[in-house]
């Protein structure tokens, strides 16, 4: 399975400390119900550069703020929970949460870069590949090549923003295969909290981390507010989204956005693979 490694990395922050701070206001514990309520006030306060989950353990929401984010920002965020501000828990995190598009082991479209995460078939056999969906937004052909002369196939499917997630179909002379680097890749799965993971990027090549939480909501600004990703410690740059996050021949997740860079570190977001999957009714092979 060949991977390619796309398109919304992070944006370096030079200098800042490689993992998030401690709490701007450690949060007292709450109900489930009032955190998930404090997210939707959160969502609907729109601060680009935050990212949220609710802990399952502490029943607190845990709202990560890049550094774009101001305090008088944070203080929008409480105010718009209300008498739940304080179920809100704020972390800091080095650099921008920011969506690029630039190169992995790329692919073309007609005015841009991205690259494929995993490649997958449908129950009939046919050829796909599975990629970040704000690379297939409103693309038609992808190519191989910068001089777009060898052509992969259109885009099949997208979905962004709410998730990030895109199919293309091999219709070409591009031939894929079943690996990632030299990794082979058998099954798909959804990751689990604590888990050691691995993410293969054209940029920065292999890095390893792991998982803090699932189900995590990025607003990334501009009304992009992506939904359901898994958030980790996996450091990735410009050129890194849009690939594969996997734990040996399992894969996991596709590189959404972040923040940092992998010499200081930062938090990095993936779209589950299975959901993509599900949607597209493709598997990995």
């Amino acid at each position: 399975m060949v991977a390619a490694v796309s398109v919304i990395a992070a944006t370096a922050a030079v200098g800042l400390p490689a993992a998030a701070s401690a709490s701007d206001n450690p949060a007292r514990t709450v109900t489930a119900a009032e955190a998930r309520a404090a997210g939707d006030a959160v969502r609907q306060a729109d601060v680009a550069g935050t990212a949220w989950y609710v802990d399952a353990k502490t029943n607190t929401l845990v709202v990560t703020a890049d550094s774009t984010v101001s305090q008088g920002e944070i203080a929008k965020l409480k105010k718009a929970a209300g008498d739940k501000a304080d179920a809100i828990e704020v972390k800091r995190t080095p650099g921008k949460f920011s969506k690029l598009i630039s190169g992995g082991d790329a692919i073309y479209s007609s005015n841009s870069r991205c690259s494929l995460g995993f490649n997958v078939r449908n129950s009939s056999g046919a050829n796909y590949f599975v990629t970040a969906g704000h690379c297939t937004d409103g693309v038609g052909t992808w190519y191989a090549n910068s001089g777009r002369t060898s052509v992969i196939g259109p885009t099949a499917g997208s979905s962004f923003p709410g998730n990030d997630y895109g199919l293309v179909r091999y219709s070409g002379s591009v031939t894929p295969s079943g690996t990632v680097g030299s990794q082979d890749i058998t099954k798909a799965a959804n990751p689990t909290v604590g888990q050691t993971v691995t993410r293969r990027g054209s940029t920065t090549g292999t890095h390893s981390g792991r998982v803090t939480a699932l189900n995590a909501t990025v607003n990334y600004g501009g009304g992009d507010i992506v939904s359901g990703l898994i958030q980790t410690t996996v450091c990735a740059e410009p050129g890194d989204s849009g690939g594969p996050l996997y734990s040996g021949t399992t894969a996991l997740g596709l590189t959404s956005g972040g923040s940092g860079n992998c010499s200081s570190g930062g938090t990095t977001f993936f779209q589950p693979v299975v959901e993509a999957l599900n949607a597209y009714g493709v598997s990995v092979y």
